[in-house]
């Protein structure tokens, strides 16, 4: 059994003070993730929010209420961020992420989880991959959103789902591997 990084979004749209969707702590986020990212070396993968060309269904009505997500001008903001570019990623329109990165990784990793939105893609993602039987690690202090508030709601609910779900702290992660 392997035990993979997967970080969940940290991408300009939300780390950028130019993007609506800047969220307040990626940059303390960012900082202890590649501490991780230099840890787990090559058993890490990323992820991508990236809107659909055409919106379909509830997201349409979504989408009307954030229109720079579909901005082409704005396009840059869903790269990967710069620090991380080139590292293996999978993208989705998808708030969970894990039907892109489930065939990335192999079927027995551990995952160790970390990136942005704690009550957004990082819950989704999390929630269906204890769905589809993997035990996940999720690294609080290595995960943010849009206020303290909803960070400590996410955390609380998926903490609950132990002990499929497990806390730890980056320093945690890095001192026991």
């Amino acid at each position: 059994m392997s035990n993979w990084l997967l970080v969940i979004d940290m991408q300009p749209g939300f780390g950028h003070p130019d993007s609506p969707w800047c969220t307040p702590g990626y940059e303390d986020c960012a900082s202890r993730i590649q501490k991780m990212v230099d840890a787990f070396s090559d058993r890490v993968l990323f992820t991508r929010f990236v809107p659909p060309a055409v919106p379909e269904g509830a997201w349409q009505g979504y989408y009307d209420q954030w229109p720079f997500a579909l901005d082409p001008e704005m396009a840059w903001v869903w790269d990967l961020d710069p620090r991380w570019k080139g590292r293996q990623a999978v993208s989705s329109h998808r708030f969970s992420k894990w039907r892109e990165a489930e065939a990335a990784l192999p079927a027995d990793a551990t995952l160790t989880v970390c990136g942005v939105a704690t009550d957004c893609c990082v819950l989704g993602t999390v929630v269906e991959a204890v769905d589809a039987g993997r035990s996940i690690r999720l690294v609080t202090d290595a995960c943010a959103a849009g206020t303290i508030v909803l960070h400590d709601a996410a955390v609380a609910v998926m903490a609950d789902r132990a002990p499929m779900v497990s806390l730890a702290t980056t320093e945690e992660v890095l001192s026991r591997g």
